[in-house]
C-alpha cells in the first residue's frame, strides 16, 4: 500500500497554457466575430479591448479559471442586444473553428461547447 498523494489535476486552462493562451484565441475569437454580417454589428459601438478582456475572463473560467460571471450576470450583460438563436448559433460555430484552430482535443472543444450552449437562455433574448 502506498501513502503517496496523487499529483493534483491541472485544468484544461493550465493544460493550454494559461490567459496567454487565452488572450490569443479570444483575439482570433472577435476577428473571425466582426467579419461576420450577422454579428458585426452587435459590436459596433464596444470598446473592443475592454469586451475582449472580459470575455477571456470567462474563457478562462469555463476552463478551469477562477469564476468570472454568474448566469445572472449573463443575462444582465445580454439584456440590451436582441440575440436570437441564429446569431448564437453562429458565435457558437465560430467559437469551435477558433478552438479547432488553436489545436484543442475534441473533448475539450465539446466540453467548452457544452457549457456555452449550456448558458444559451441567459444570452438569447426571450429565453431566459
Amino acid at each position: 500500500m502506498t501513502t503517496e498523494t496523487p499529483p493534483p489535476q491541472i485544468s484544461m486552462l493550465e493544460r493550454y497554457g494559461g490567459v496567454k493562451f487565452v488572450m490569443r484565441f479570444t483575439l482570433q475569437f472577435y476577428d473571425k466575430v466582426l467579419a461576420s454580417i450577422r454579428l458585426a454589428p452587435f459590436f459596433a459601438n464596444t470598446n473592443m479591448q475592454e469586451l475582449v478582456e472580459h470575455q477571456a475572463k470567462f474563457i478562462s473560467a469555463v476552463m478551469g479559471g477562477p469564476t468570472s460571471h454568474s448566469n445572472a450576470a449573463l443575462r444582465d450583460l445580454h439584456s440590451h442586444l436582441a440575440i436570437d438563436d441564429q446569431a448564437f448559433d453562429e458565435m457558437i460555430l465560430l467559437f469551435r473553428k477558433t478552438l479547432e484552430e488553436s489545436r484543442l482535443t475534441d473533448v475539450d472543444v465539446e466540453a467548452i461547447l457544452a457549457d456555452l450552449n449550456a448558458r444559451r437562455a441567459y444570452i438569447v433574448r426571450g429565453r431566459s
